[in-house]
């Protein structure tokens, strides 16, 4: 499998997936929340932070080809809408250190709020020490399950 690392910049999310965002509406986070669900369904996600890394890889943008896991009309949060998340398996470097990733994907035609440009992606990867917005990054996402443009 050939590994093709695209250049990017760590930018600010919504603060939804990490809870650092504080709302009422998801209690710790979002992450923290979908991660039971999201095992339930079969994906162990236990090995990465509860946020995600919001990562600008301009001109470039993903197209889901074979994703690790698709789940359809995911309904995480009594009385909020049900919504597809796919996965995908990848790597963040930041600097000289390398971290497993999954690609996180909210379908947006499913999602209620909180959308990101499509040349900004969303990983979840364990705890990166230090790491700030603004940082750059260069991502790896497996060519079998996503396509880069």
């Amino acid at each position: 499998m050939t590994k093709q690392w695209v250049p990017g910049t760590v930018v600010a999310g919504h603060g939804v997936a990490s809870g650092s965002e504080k709302q009422d509406q998801f209690p710790g986070g979002a992450i923290a929340l979908q991660k039971p669900v999201f095992s339930g369904l079969g994906l162990d996600l236990a090995r990465f932070y509860d946020g995600t890394i919001n990562v600008d890889i301009a001109p470039h943008r993903i197209e889901l080809r074979t994703p690790r896991a698709t789940f359809e009309h995911v309904v995480w949060l009594d009385g909020y809408p049900a919504e597809t998340f796919s996965f995908a398996d990848g790597r963040i470097r930041v600097g000289e250190d390398e971290h497993d990733a999954m690609l996180f994907y909210p379908h947006p035609e499913t999602k209620p709020e909180h959308f990101q440009p499509p040349r900004v992606i969303e990983l979840l990867a364990p705890y990166i020490t230090g790491l700030r917005v603004g940082a750059a990054a260069h991502v790896w996402l497996d060519p079998d399950q996503v396509a880069v443009r």
